[in-house]
């Protein structure tokens, strides 16, 4: 490696288009050596540069899978440790700005979850009657601690099937960070309401009495996704008055009352594929990332289906626009010169937990 990284600070004087050019003649010099990952929430500015495009998983997947050294994760914090954790020993996860992390992911760390696991064992045996599941929106030592106590790892996909699993081992789940993606699979799975519990970290015992405990099914985190909690019934509700054959498509991080409302409830590779599916000049109301839904719109004019943003507000992921031209030109022009910055490592111990947790949930979504 060359002893002096290139400084991220010029960069920053760098117009989009310039950062463009950079990034193309970077990828060209670089060629199988490095792989591009673009989540769907990424900014058409950087989605364009992906080599492979999709969600976490299938992004870790699939960079595990192909010849490159450097895996660039154009995502947040979380997706390039589980690009790490699933790759070969000798890859390397790059995350072009540190600081795109994830608010949802935030609200659980490990010292809450142990504080919770400790004081649900003065009212149950969690370690008998109790399996940890953390969202992949989360964490590498929340995967790892999953891993440690016969838990598993799920993403919006593979859910039910995982809860369902959950179910088969032990009589309760605890499932965070995310409270939403947790009740909308319980309700799909034909749970009552009052089956599946608010666990508020900030309050002794979760805020629960014991009664509450002994007859939850799902204990959920208190944990959301800043995005989706923009969409309301209401916005549902205005758009069917608007457009009465119109469907109404959603992510289910999105409240339950909006997912009840909804014609379709899925992950983001099901509303891509649903919307595509569909009938050409059908109309479109879609409950999820900003940068997504306006992609789909633009994709989808010359069907002649119109695809909207649920909420009249503007809201996007403000984490996953940090990723920019410039943050991706400086990366991969430091690559060039054989300097890595920006590297995301799981420590050996944390990594080895947490592809426990993650391998369970391979195998059982098979």
């Amino acid at each position: 490696m060359a002893a002096n990284p290139i400084e991220l600070q010029p960069y920053s004087q760098l117009s989009d288009e310039d950062c463009r050019q950079r990034i193309i003649n970077a990828k060209r010099t670089l060629g199988e050596r490095l792989v591009i990952l673009g989540h769907h929430y990424q900014r058409d500015e950087i989605f364009e540069h992906a080599d492979f495009s999709g969600d976490s998983l299938k992004l870790s997947r699939k960079a595990a899978n192909s010849k490159a050294e450097f895996i660039v994760f154009c995502g947040v914090h979380f997706m390039a440790e589980v690009a790490d954790i699933l790759s070969r020993p000798d890859q390397i996860s790059i995350l072009p700005d540190l600081s795109a992390g994830c608010s949802m992911a935030d609200m659980a760390d490990l010292p809450r979850v142990e504080q919770a696991w400790k004081e649900l064992s003065s009212v149950i045996d969690p370690d008998q009657t109790l399996t940890p599941v953390t969202y992949i929106n989360s964490d590498a030592n929340l995967k790892a601690f999953c891993g440690d106590h016969q838990g598993v790892v799920c993403t919006s996909t593979n859910a039910q099937k995982i809860l369902e699993w959950s179910f088969s081992q032990r009589e309760k789940v605890l499932f965070f960070p995310d409270q939403h993606l947790g009740r909308n699979t319980g309700a799909k799975m034909g749970l009552e309401l009052d089956e599946m519990v608010v666990w508020d970290y900030d309050q002794p015992m979760g805020g629960l009495t014991e009664q509450q405990i002994h007859q939850a099914k799902i204990i959920l985190w208190k944990g959301f996704c800043s995005v989706h909690q923009m969409f309301k019934p209401a916005q549902i509700e205005n758009f069917r008055k608007q457009v009465p054959a119109g469907k109404v498509i959603s992510h289910p991080e999105s409240s339950y009352e909006v997912c009840q409302l909804s014609d379709y409830v899925g992950s983001t590779e099901f509303i891509i594929n649903t919307i595509r599916d569909a009938e050409p000049g059908t109309d479109w109301l879609v409950g999820t990332e900003l940068n997504l839904v306006n992609r789909l719109h633009q994709q989808m004019k010359d069907q002649q289906k119109t695809v909207k943003f649920m909420s009249p507000t503007v809201c996007m992921c403000s984490t996953m626009f940090r990723i920019d031209p410039q943050h991706l030109a400086w990366v991969l022009e430091n690559l060039v010169e054989n300097n890595v910055v920006n590297q995301i490592s799981v420590p050996t111990k944390v990594a080895k937990s947490a592809r426990v947790a993650l391998q369970r949930m391979l195998a059982i979504s098979i």
